[in-house]
C-alpha cells in the first residue's frame, strides 16, 4: 500500500497557532502567517485538512 501524503499546510497552521498564542489571540498580529496558509490552501486546491479552518481565519482578518 503506498505511503499516504504528508498533510499539506499543516505547518502553516501550526505557525497560526504559535502567532495567535504569543499574540494574545489577535488575529491581526498574524495576518502574515494567515496569508501563508491561504496561500499554501490555494496551491493544494484546498484539499488540506487544515484549509478548512482559514475561512473562520479570513472572516477575522476582514475585521481587523
Amino acid at each position: 500500500m503506498p505511503q499516504p501524503s504528508k498533510e499539506p499546510c499543516k505547518k502553516e497552521a501550526c505557525d497560526i497557532q504559535a502567532c495567535l498564542s504569543k499574540n494574545n489571540f489577535m488575529s491581526q498580529r498574524c495576518l502574515h502567517v494567515i496569508q501563508k496558509l491561504e496561500s499554501c490552501c490555494e496551491k493544494c486546491d484546498y484539499k488540506s485538512t487544515h484549509c478548512g479552518s482559514l475561512s473562520g481565519l479570513l472572516k477575522q482578518k476582514t475585521k481587523a
